[in-house]
């Protein structure tokens, strides 16, 4: 889908069939008109004389490589799997992980230390429940509950800038994957993109 959005002036508002006060209210209420194609519109055939920017969107899903508990830096991974990256000039994408026992995070790219110092942390916060008095469910184990609670504080989604074609992120930034249940589980997580191609 794309999306054309048109700076509202009295040169592109002029020629819609509206009276003097319509064309007011237009300008007045929305100072940007905003366009859907299922395609590429031809620029030539519309009748517009202000700047122009094509808003297109992107979306895949992608599985994470199969880890146990733990955190782990997924940003070349996630360069891998949505090359449509580099198409962009500006955008922002998102990326959110389909399962409520991990989540999501930006942080520390450099030092595994605080990787394993996160997971420890987040264990301190949610400890598993040993001797089943902490939690009501327990349906999966006693992991289950504190990774659904790890899950709920770090969260399900990151959105990160896109430049030039580009992860805006920070020098010591990363995509982490955090995983909150003793044994391997295999993570779907779907990359949506919208944004100004170059």
């Amino acid at each position: 889908m794309y999306r054309l959005y048109i700076p509202c002036n009295m040169s592109n508002v002029s020629d819609m069939q509206t009276s003097d006060v319509a064309r007011n209210d237009i300008r007045e209420t929305h100072p940007i008109i905003t366009l859907l194609f299922s395609s590429p519109p031809a620029f030539s055939l519309l009748n517009i004389t202000s700047p122009i920017y094509i808003m297109s969107w992107s979306q895949k899903t992608f599985t994470l490589p199969s880890r146990s508990r733990g955190s782990y830096l997924i940003t070349d991974h996630v360069l891998q799997e949505v090359p449509d990256i580099r198409d962009y000039k500006v955008g922002m994408l998102n990326l959110f992980v389909q399962h409520t026992s991990c989540a999501l995070s930006l942080n520390e790219n450099w030092d595994d230390d605080v990787r394993a110092d996160m997971s420890d942390a987040l264990d301190r916060i949610a400890p598993m429940d040993k001797k089943g008095n902490l939690y009501r469910h327990s349906a999966e184990g006693e992991d289950d509950m504190p990774a659904h609670i790890k899950s709920a504080l770090i969260g399900a989604s990151v959105n990160i800038p896109i430049t030039n074609g580009r992860l805006a992120t920070g020098t010591w930034q990363g995509i982490w994957y955090l995983e909150f249940r003793t044994s391997r589980h295999s993570r779907k997580v779907v990359a949506t993109i919208q944004g100004q191609k170059a």
